[in-house]
């Protein structure tokens, strides 16, 4: 799992960009908590540097909307859906349950 932030660190209407081989954006969306791949699938901009519209994030650059439930662009410029994540809150800690991520560095 990786370490994003506090649950106190990320207000609703927010986003935190876990940096890596893979950056993945967190965000709360009115409470609920959202992990998805941070790099928009149209072209290289991170989606946590975008506007949250309740469960959608406009990407900065194209304005492509992703469904932070399932990483599905539900307009163009996107096609292609980002990875989403499992999120965990523990002892007030915000995780992501990124294993791949983990092991693909383990191997580097």
């Amino acid at each position: 799992m990786l370490r994003a932030c506090t649950v106190h660190e990320l207000p609703p209407g927010e986003s935190v960009r876990i940096a890596g081989p893979e950056p993945i954006a967190v965000f709360n969306a009115d409470g609920e908590l959202y992990a998805i791949g941070d790099t928009c699938s149209h072209q290289d901009a991170s989606l946590a540097d975008g506007w949250l519209e309740g469960c959608f994030v406009e990407c900065p650059l194209h304005a492509a909307l992703f469904d932070l439930r399932t990483g599905m662009p539900s307009c163009l410029p996107a096609k292609q859906p980002v990875r989403t994540y499992e999120v965990l809150v523990d002892n007030g800690v915000i995780y992501v349950q990124a294993e791949h991520l983990e092991n693909t560095e383990d191997a580097a």
